[in-house]
């Protein structure tokens, strides 16, 4: 399956089955004539370093305890690294001690989840929704007030200071 038809699959799923809490199950596609989701494979792999591409073209996974966003506490945004869209506030972040960033919250209508089951159980994973590029995880033992825990690849995201 080429990976654009991957990406289409994706959405669809997502839309049909697990529409995250921000987007209503039904709902519109906000980002469905986004230029974002018309890139090619290749036009992904010329704009992303090799980590970022395989994280969020393909959904690997980086390292725990590798992304220097892990010790970043000033003031700003995290988004997307593929297209810019902003995901989640530094004030959601906190140190889960798992070797990823995590955030107890997200940006509304930022981020589409699917059901995950490549490691055999199902897992919550997420999506930016303009590019669908791989996140992380979702995970419900993060702190109050959400209990959630956002795990981040730290390649998948940059930080823009306030």
């Amino acid at each position: 399956m080429t990976p654009l038809i991957h990406r289409r699959r994706l959405l669809a799923g997502v839309l049909a089955a697990t529409a995250a809490p921000s987007l209503a199950l039904g709902a519109a596609d906000a980002y469905a004539a986004s230029p974002w989701r018309k890139l090619t494979d290749a036009d992904w792999r010329k704009r992303l370093s090799g980590a970022s591409y395989r994280v969020l073209r393909h959904e690997d996974t980086e390292a725990p305890g590798t992304s220097p966003l892990l010790k970043e506490h000033r003031t700003g945004q995290f988004a997307c690294a593929g297209c810019g869209l902003p995901l989640f506030r530094s004030t959601w972040k906190y140190e889960s001690g798992t070797g990823w960033p995590s955030f107890y919250n997200a940006i509304a209508g930022a981020l589409i989840k699917k059901t995950d089951f490549k490691i055999g159980i199902p897992r919550t994973e997420y999506h930016c929704a303009r590019c669908l590029g791989h996140q992380g995880h979702l995970f419900t033992d993060g702190p109050k007030p959400t209990g959630l825990r956002y795990c981040n690849n730290g390649v998948a995201i940059s930080f823009l200071p306030a």
